[in-house]
């Protein structure tokens, strides 16, 4: 299994996520809908850094879901430009939604409509049971 090197021109930007657990090709087909893979197939991603703590810590797995339903308070991968995807917490505020980490030491990010969003998580995975979570 071969993986793009962080230099890459062709590599998508993420904010508090990933290393791929699937192929790459398989992967970013699935955030982005540009490959063969099902559009509702859900996918496993590594998260990468602490704006996410203590809920997602570095180095975990998260299953994300296509087609999850987007509700106040989920857990969400959200594509802010193209190819650019941030992993945050969705808030309902009246009409607008707050993309928010969990960390205090990170910005929230505010977005006009739920079309950015392209999964919602549905599990943390772990080596340990009690490092499981689902969210749905």
């Amino acid at each position: 299994m071969q993986y793009p090197d962080q230099s890459s021109s062709e590599r998508m930007h993420f904010d508090g996520i990933f290393v791929m657990v699937k192929e790459p090709d398989e992967m970013l087909g699935a955030v982005s809908g540009s490959t063969d893979c099902g559009a509702a197939e859900p996918f496993a991603l590594r998260v990468l850094g602490d704006s996410m703590e203590p809920e997602f810590p570095d180095g975990c797995i998260i299953v994300i879901d296509p087609s999850g339903v987007v509700e106040d308070g989920s857990y969400v991968i959200a594509e802010t430009e193209k190819d650019n995807f941030i992993f945050r917490r969705i808030i309902f505020n009246d009409r607008r939604y707050l993309l928010t980490p969990l960390n205090s030491g990170y910005e929230s990010m505010e977005i006009t409509s739920l079309d950015v969003i392209r999964g919602v998580i549905v599990q943390r995975a772990g080596t340990r049971r009690r490092q499981r979570k689902h969210y749905v």
